[in-house]
């Protein structure tokens, strides 16, 4: 079976967004608050007149203390270690296209990405915690972590504590590819997408 997928069009999170807020007890300006957003951005989230970006997405996820895969609808199947090159295929958002490296509902997530050239999260810096680690496969990438600016090509990686102010982009005219693996956010919320059954809000608040 041809492994060779395109890029699909982005679910809308709407149904998820408005679901995972109304399950944490939190109020739209209390939820856009902890993400680092307007209430107004995060209403035409909930709505479907806004499509959010990758970078956003994780964000999201980590307010909600929940996983990407969820907060776009995929249902999980019984857990398994091995991911297959044939397995769920591309998603794109906001121009980021990305696929699933690593299994869902667990304590960290694993993504393989191409951030395109001139795509870039331009002035958006995340602040969460926990940590992040990536790989990159090709092109070059920039990474800024705190006031100091990487290059950084084929075979180079990177792991950071995420409370570190940090963005990346694409620093080669084809994009960059890399692995990517974040830690959730760790919170008795967090409980509930990795099997537990914690229900408090998440604390604490994330930058997407």
């Amino acid at each position: 079976m041809s492994t060779d997928r395109g890029p699909e069009e982005l679910p809308s999170v709407a149904p998820q967004l408005r679901e995972l807020r109304r399950r944490t007890g939190l109020t739209l300006e209390a939820a856009a608050a902890r993400a680092r957003l307007s209430p107004a951005h995060l209403s035409r989230l909930e709505t479907g007149q806004r499509q959010p970006s990758l970078p956003l997405l994780l964000g999201l996820a980590r307010t909600y203390g929940t996983t990407v895969s969820e907060l776009l609808g995929e249902t999980a199947g019984p857990p398994d270690p091995i991911v297959r090159a044939g397995g769920p295929g591309a998603r794109e958002a906001d121009g980021w296209t990305y696929w699933q490296a690593g299994g869902s509902g667990r304590g960290m997530q694993a993504l393989r990405v191409h951030v395109p050239h001139g795509r870039s999260q331009g002035e958006l810096v995340r602040v969460h915690p926990g940590e992040e680690w990536l790989y990159v496969l090709g092109g070059r990438l920039r990474l800024h972590l705190g006031e100091t600016e990487y290059l950084m090509d084929p075979g180079d990686s990177a792991h950071f504590d995420s409370l570190t102010p940090h963005r990346i982009a694409a620093a080669s005219a084809g994009g960059a590819d890399l692995l990517f693996i974040h830690t959730l956010l760790q919170s008795s919320l967090a409980g509930l997408c990795l099997g537990g059954t914690g229900t408090g809000a998440a604390g604490g608040s994330t930058h997407p």
